[in-house]
């Protein structure tokens, strides 16, 4: 019997999808494993699965509606979030998951995850094209950023004939990730995170600059694992229109190289993790125009200087048993060029993006790394959503801070 989930209060959400017959097989191993179990159900839900199946498996009655007629009784959903350990919502269906995303309340469901303080994990069900769809990958970041854990689907036969990702992760495999989840919670609890994400804006005058094509997607996933397992997380922040939100992230907005190196210096000293995620950009001009340049001749001469390294520059005052991440974006000679800032810059280790991989680079949900070590070794990944990539991160740094502490 599992000692982690061992008389944990976990709460189903069952939303409407033929994936939700395997909701019985996960609440009846939850059950086996010593979990007190509760179930919530959409209308929906009720045309896949009976109410009936769920109770006599949970022991306990199933919730539907904000009111039973029946009984009279009516079922507090803020009640029902603040006795939960954890909540997850399998099936997730493409509607609840807009739901999620918007802060709507119009079933129990969705009503008891805005109540909901502890952990929530979501397991997606829909088709391929559903699964992959901007919109819908849109509010699955849109939930991370809230501190939501995503059960990837997985890849498949779906019961639409079609082969792709969208099969809900199998309840064994569901098991195995709770108990991992109420094992690793708050693992970083009182470490201190610095994070540098997105990219930088140099001005060339009042309205426009040099930059680069840096979501920030890839340093924020990482503040949120982090945040997500209790460190204190410090992300110097470029420009983007990506929202964050999470109570243990405090987010330093900054615009310029050198906003984002005083921000960072600032924090530097009382951080035991540095990850230099940011897209920081090389060179600035060398002088800004107070008045807009006005366009004259055929050609344009711009004078840059080089900015400050970020990186080169707190490597240079690393503190014994800081840990120092950097990245590395390179289109050619890739290796030879990650391994050598691994040393210039006095890195525990560095995440290799090659340009040249299909599903990595900028603005993508997905990314495909190549991880450089001190003793060098090397791991590389498959292509995975980048909330998985920043879960592999912050298991990293996680051994490398556990390493420390045993020295």
């Amino acid at each position: 019997m599992s000692s982690s989930i061992q008389s944990k209060k976990i709460l189903i959400g069952v939303t409407g999808g033929i994936a939700a017959y395997k909701v019985a097989i996960l609440i009846r191993l939850l059950i086996k494993q010593g979990a007190e179990v509760k179930v919530i159900m959409t209308t929906s839900a009720l045309d896949f699965i009976t109410p009936l199946t769920l109770s006599t498996l949970s022991k306990n009655p199933v919730l539907v509606d904000f009111f039973d007629r029946k009984s009279g009784e009516w079922n507090n959903h803020v009640e029902l979030g603040l006795w939960a350990d954890l909540f997850l919502i399998a099936p997730l269906s493409a509607n609840t998951l807009a739901k999620l995303a918007q802060g709507q309340s119009d079933n129990l469901l969705v009503a008891t995850y805005l109540s909901a303080r502890c952990t929530v994990m979501v397991a997606p069900a829909m088709d391929l094209d559903m699964y992959k769809h901007p919109s819908v990958q849109q509010n699955f970041d849109t939930i991370l950023r809230h501190g939501v854990t995503i059960l990837e689907a997985g890849t498949g036969e779906l019961a639409s004939g079609l082969h792709g990702q969208g099969r809900m992760m199998e309840p064994e495999e569901m098991i195995d990730k709770v108990s991992i989840s109420f094992r690793s919670q708050m693992d970083l609890k009182g470490k201190v995170f610095l994070i540098t994400a997105g990219p930088t804006q140099e001005a060339i005058d009042p309205v426009r600059y040099i930059s680069n094509h840096s979501s920030g997607k890839m340093g924020i996933a990482i503040a949120h694992e982090a945040a997500e397992r209790g460190a204190k997380v410090h992300l110097a922040l470029g420009p983007t229109n990506l929202k964050i939100v999470h109570p243990n992230i405090d987010v330093i907005p900054v615009v310029s190289a050198q906003d984002m190196y005083e921000a960072a210096k600032a924090i530097h000293p009382t951080a035991c993790c540095v990850v230099f995620a940011a897209a920081v950009a090389d060179y600035g001009p060398a002088e800004v125009s107070s008045q807009k340049v006005k366009k004259s001749g055929e050609s344009l001469t711009l004078t840059l200087k080089k900015n400050v390294d970020i990186a080169l520059t707190l490597g240079r005052s690393k503190q014994e048993g800081q840990i120092h991440v950097g990245f590395a974006l390179e289109t050619e000679n890739e290796q030879e060029n990650a391994i050598q800032k691994l040393g210039k810059k006095n890195f525990d280790f560095i995440v290799l993006n090659s340009l040249q991989d299909k599903g990595a680079g900028f603005k993508t949900d997905t990314n495909k790394v190549t991880y450089f070590f001190k003793d060098h070794t090397s791991l590389v990944s498959e292509v995975l959503p980048k909330r998985e990539i920043a879960k592999q991160v912050v298991d990293l740094i996680k051994t490398h801070l556990d390493k420390q502490e045993q020295i």
